[in-house]
């Protein structure tokens, strides 16, 4: 039983054994996804309160993070964005640093202005983008721990 402080794993298989290893490693092992860097992201359930961890794929802009919401181009959000949207404070490990930040979904410019970088960073996004209707936010997480 976890504590509400304690994140509870995704339940998916593969996240959720990668989210240990980095875990687990401290953060030398588990870095990357297909080739792309990825993160673990901790947050906040919107009804329930409880922590929750996934590991995503993250590009850089300056000195934030940002991740893609695209649930493999699905035509539904994934759940940890809708948590993200009523619940943007959150805790990231990247590589072996641990830290506080906050979220915010880009602005339809913005993300246009960054689509090429992640696309780079992982180039399904533009596979997934044009299997849904849906708009897939992209995600900014500011440092907010100093």
């Amino acid at each position: 039983m976890t504590t509400p402080e304690e994140p509870v794993i995704s339940p998916t298989g593969w996240v959720a054994e990668q989210a240990r290893r980095y875990e687990e490693s401290g953060g030398t092992k588990g870095t990357t996804i297909h080739g792309a860097p990825c993160l673990v992201l901790d947050y906040k359930g919107r009804r329930t309160g409880q922590w929750r961890r996934t590991v995503l794929i993250y590009g850089r802009d300056g000195d934030d993070y940002l991740v893609v919401a695209s649930n493999g181009g699905a035509d539904r959000h994934p759940l940890w964005y809708l948590n993200l949207r009523d619940e943007p404070d959150v805790r990231l490990r990247v590589d072996t640093e641990r830290f506080e930040a906050r979220a915010e979904t880009l602005s339809a410019q913005d993300k246009e202005r960054v689509w090429p970088h992640l696309v780079d960073v992982f180039a399904p996004y533009a596979e997934y983008r044009l299997k849904t209707a849906r708009d897939i936010p992209v995600v900014r997480l500011s440092r907010t721990d100093g």
